[in-house]
């Protein structure tokens, strides 16, 4: 795996309720923001996907966290993977740990969601003002819908134009959205984004969408 030579790495514990969650904070040099990661059921801080969109992230100088929204004992139980009030709590108690580091205290912060990760971004964002901007990629916003309504933050929806189960999911989700919502789609690619190039576009408008609104 590529990573730019100027991103420094670091291995973290986020505090959660009474369980520490392990996570790697990536900050490019003169960060602009910070990206914290979702990842979807069955995967992990390790996912290779997330990371390869992380690294396009750092190359455009914002910071990544990437880290497990359960321990292995909650993954265990999958009814918490679909838990979605708790998986935002999560990513609530993410920001809280980015805003109290020395580091990344001051700088904004944007969710990247993937599949059930994108309904805990969406659920999280709609309760916190410090969330500046949300991505989705192959997402289930759906599992957020007594929320979405709530979000207020600009929402990009990426989806495989060969995904049309998700599609159809992500078109209805935009009729109960209140903020700036667009939706991507990116040509010939299926829900896991494996086609070749697929997953490289998502990122770059991923990328794009948070140098934009984690700037203003």
């Amino acid at each position: 795996m590529f990573h730019t030579a100027s991103t420094a790495r670091r291995e973290v514990t986020v505090p959660a309720d009474s369980v520490e969650l392990p996570g790697t904070l990536a900050t490019p040099a003169h960060a602009v923001g910070v990206v914290v990661f979702a990842h979807g059921s069955g995967s992990s801080r390790l996912s290779p996907r997330n990371a390869r969109v992380a690294d396009v992230l750092n190359d455009a100088r914002l910071a990544t966290l990437l880290f497990d929204l359960l321990t292995p004992e909650e993954a265990d139980d999958r009814r918490n993977v679909f838990d979605v009030p708790l998986l935002a709590d999560r990513l609530a108690s993410a920001t809280d740990w980015l805003g109290g580091d020395a580091e990344t205290g001051s700088w904004p912060v944007g969710y990247f969601g993937a599949s059930t990760g994108a309904a805990a971004a969406l659920w999280a964002a709609a309760a916190d003002r410090r969330v500046r901007a949300v991505v989705s990629r192959g997402g289930r916003p759906d599992l957020a819908r007594a929320r979405l309504g709530a979000v207020r933050v600009p929402t990009l929806l990426i989806v495989g134009g060969l995904d049309p189960v998700v599609l159809d999911l992500n078109e209805e989700a935009r009729l109960f959205m209140r903020c700036r919502c667009e939706l991507e789609l990116v040509p010939g690619a299926t829900h896991l984004f494996e086609e070749p190039g697929a997953l490289e576009t998502a990122a770059r408008v991923a990328r794009d969408w948070f140098l934009r609104y984690l700037q203003e």
